[in-house]
């Protein structure tokens, strides 16, 4: 018999008992942050339910992990924690226990409507490392900038490459993007000029959550990874084009990346999403021994993106992607980041970088989906290269079960004119 909540929720919903997302929240604006889980159209105040005795288990009982301000406490426990609190979770929310379904004042202390609450960045994140592990767009980018015989460098099919990002701008859902400033490429003999980003993108992205970390010069073994891993979010690593192109040679990424990264608030927990684990795709050549997985898996989830232009009432679908079309897995990136000796820390990120598809629209970001802006994109009548002041962009995600979704909800951002 399917699970089922006494909480009432909608089919459609991201946040059925089958998910039970981990998030970060302030019932008022002046509480306290505190950990909680999303059930319908409700959190469960997670500290409320530990107040209560009601994480009974061996790992938890007598544990302070959800009294406190983020997640990382909970996420340095480790997969056998995760297990029981859901469970424990699972169990108390189901339609069959009286223990929180009949109790009339805990219910009332611990289940908030989710209209009413902010939602925080759900953890302290001490790293953050970006990946480029979608061959489609590796393919799209390295075709623009370098032409078809030389789209894909001769490494990335070695290992996944990625680079260092700034943790200190990563900001939770719908929170304004203020439009960078800095130097864009010449034209001719010019010299460069400086001033407002003409190429403001988003990218299409998911990341990795870092459970337990590793001691320094001990790498993780990639069969290993999954249990350093708590769960994944959307993010948008919002990308300012003309900057990143004349800054990036030869260190990569900087100006034009790290003035902001929006990630959804809610956690989707690996055992949530395990029902929709799916293979990898064929990895050519075979990977070196150090990154080749038993078995290595993906995870089937619906990824999207609209556009909500200035001064427009209705968003626009511009991109359909899925999780699935990533060539480097999460648990391979891990374990690659890990191989020199660094050492990860509960709360780390790790971004996969643009997910995208091999037909057009399924294209992760505005640079490919315009091709550098050479084409127009049309939004119910406006049109777009990249993003002007005013538009939001909103990600969402879920994955398709028997009778419900476990999603991610949203991840949005607008943009605001520079200062």
């Amino acid at each position: 018999m399917a699970l089922t909540s006494f909480i009432e929720v909608d089919p459609s919903s991201h946040f059925p008992i089958q998910n039970l997302p981990f998030g970060v929240f302030k019932p008022e604006p002046a509480s306290p942050p505190r950990p909680g889980v999303a059930i319908g159209d409700y959190v469960l105040d997670l500290s409320a339910i530990a107040a209560a005795g009601l994480f009974n288990g061996p790992i938890l009982s007598n544990s302070d992990c959800f009294h406190q301000p983020n997640l990382n406490k909970f996420l340095a426990l480790g997969r056998p924690a995760w297990k029981e609190a859901r469970a424990t979770l699972q169990k108390l929310l189901s339609s069959t226990e009286p223990t929180l379904r009949d109790n009339e004042s805990l219910k009332q202390k611990s289940l908030i409507p989710l209209s009413k609450v902010e939602m925080l960045v759900p953890m302290a994140i001490g790293d953050y490392s970006d990946f480029f592990s979608s061959m489609h767009h590796a393919k799209n980018c390295g075709t623009m900038f370098r032409g078809p015989q030389n789209a894909i460098q001769p490494n990335w099919f070695h290992l996944p490459i990625a680079y260092h990002g700034r943790a200190s701008s990563i900001v939770v859902s719908g929170t304004d993007i203020i439009r960078p400033r800095g130097q864009g490429p010449p034209s001719g003999n010019s010299t460069p000029y400086f001033g407002p980003s003409l190429k403001l993108d988003f990218e299409l992205e998911m990341a990795a959550v870092v459970g337990p970390g590793n001691e320094l010069g001990k790498p993780v073994d990639v069969n290993e990874a999954a249990d350093h891993i708590f769960g994944l979010v959307l993010m948008n690593d919002w990308s300012a084009r003309d900057i990143q192109a004349w800054e990036y040679i030869p260190l990569g990424p900087f100006l034009g990346k790290s003035f902001g990264t929006t990630i959804s608030p809610w956690i989707v927990t690996l055992e949530a999403l395990e029902p929709f684990s799916c293979d990898a795709p064929k990895q050519d050549p075979h990977p070196l021994p150090y990154l080749a997985e038993k078995i290595s898996k993906n995870y089937d989830i619906k990824l999207e993106v609209q556009i909500k232009p200035a001064g427009e009432k209705d968003s626009s679908v511009v991109t359909k992607s899925n999780f699935n079309h990533l060539y480097w897995t999460v648990t391979q990136q891990l374990a690659h980041h890990t191989i020199n000796g660094c050492n990860l820390r509960p709360g780390d990120l790790l971004g996969t970088g643009t997910i995208s598809g091999p037909e057009p629209e399924s294209y992760g970001c505005l640079l490919e989906l315009t091709w550098n802006g050479q084409k127009q994109l049309s939004l119910n009548g406006v049109t777009r290269k990249f993003l002007e002041d005013g538009d939001e962009v909103i990600i969402t995600g879920f994955s398709k079960g028997n009778g419900y979704n476990v999603g991610f909800g949203t991840c949005s951002g607008k943009i605001l004119p520079p200062l």
